[in-house]
């Protein structure tokens, strides 16, 4: 496993190390002994729930967040592409405000960890694309948050064309100055 640094320090890509023949391919998607002395963890990190979408091309979810039981996310794809997002949300941040984002597929089988205090989203880019979420906490519906994927005092360049498919949470999303943010 390879640790990628991102524009923004707490937010990395990992790369495993992928075993292929003519057979196919192995690779460990997690080890968490191995992840948490990457980043530099202690114990305090764990995850305690797994989840798993499947969207069509162009649909955009988020950039979705808690403001209490914030949760940190180790995303990957399965099958097909997106173009996963980061936006720091930790007003006391150098970087707060700032977004980093890169491409995931079921090809690169590269995963974005996305740390507790910040926003994430993800866009289909291929014609459909299974997600999986690892998190450190528990869904709290009561404390679901959504920034406008379009702000634009964040600034994402989102690689679709056109208006992509949304929720009608994250069509009514806030901007990020009118948010709940963290501390």
């Amino acid at each position: 496993m390879k640790l990628v640094a991102t524009a923004i320090a707490d937010v990395f890509l990992v790369e495993p190390t992928v075993f292929g023949d003519a057979r196919g391919f192995f690779f460990e998607s997690f080890n968490e002994r191995r992840f948490r002395e990457a980043i530099g963890a202690g114990d305090e990190l764990r995850f305690v729930q797994d989840n798993h979408s499947k969207s069509a091309k162009n649909v955009l979810r988020g950039l979705h967040y808690q403001i209490r039981q914030p949760q940190g996310k180790l995303v990957r794809v399965v099958a097909g592409e997106v173009f996963d997002v980061a936006v720091d949300i930790r007003r006391s941040s150098p970087t707060f405000g700032k977004w980093v984002g890169a491409i995931l597929s079921s090809e690169n089988k590269r995963q974005m960890w996305v740390p507790a205090g910040f926003a994430h989203g993800f866009v289909v880019t291929s014609d459909s694309a299974e997600f999986l979420y690892k998190t450190t906490d528990y869904w709290a519906q009561e404390y679901e948050r959504s920034i406008a994927w379009n702000d634009p005092a964040i600034g994402i360049e989102w690689p679709v064309s056109g208006e992509p498919v949304l929720s009608d949470k994250d069509r009514n999303a806030r901007l990020l100055a009118e948010a709940e943010v963290y501390a």
